[in-house]
């Protein structure tokens, strides 16, 4: 399969969308709506308990408040990681000594073009966080007994934390 056209039809300052087609050498085609995005890093910050730092902030597409690990969009030219060690600083104060990939995946690859990579970041000094405008951040340390009961009792509705956690889970 290849891209033989793509047009965009709407952009803002989160995200692009294009209408595009692609076909492979027999003719087949499909056609898609695709939701351009820069992509996003996520932090799993666990102290020296073995604790995780979620963040509770109003989600306006799910209409409240979620927990969920701390994340954000890669600006532009700036790598997952650059991004991570930002972000975590700007929502929660903090800064990690040791940062370790534990996983990257496409949110939602039948229309949107997202990438999520998870990192664990530990060796943790506490700081002052720098929320955007439009964000007020709640942050608070989880045991991991807490994080799997609030996912098994459905308290974590963010896919990105669940796949963090169990990322986690399965390197230990």
């Amino acid at each position: 399969m290849r891209i033989v056209s793509s047009r965009e039809v709407y952009k803002c300052s989160l995200f692009r969308v294009t209408e595009d087609k692609a076909s492979d050498k027999t003719g087949f085609e499909i056609k898609r709506s695709v939701v351009r995005h820069a992509g996003s890093a996520v932090m799993m910050a666990v102290d020296d308990k073995k604790r995780v730092l979620l963040v509770r902030q109003y989600r306006l597409p799910a209409e409240k408040n979620l927990w969920e690990l701390p994340a954000g969009r890669l600006d532009p030219g700036e790598k997952p990681l650059q991004a991570a060690k930002r972000e975590l600083v700007e929502e929660t104060g903090y800064r990690a000594r040791t940062w370790s990939k534990l996983a990257s995946f496409w949110v939602s690859p039948g229309y949107v073009q997202e990438r999520m990579t998870i990192y664990l970041a530990t060796g943790l000094t506490a700081g002052e966080a720098a929320p955007m405008d439009d964000e007020r951040i709640e942050a608070r340390w989880f045991t991991r007994k807490e994080l799997a009961e609030m996912i098994r009792s459905g308290k974590i509705e963010d896919a990105k934390t669940m796949v963090g956690f169990y990322a986690w889970k399965a390197r230990r």
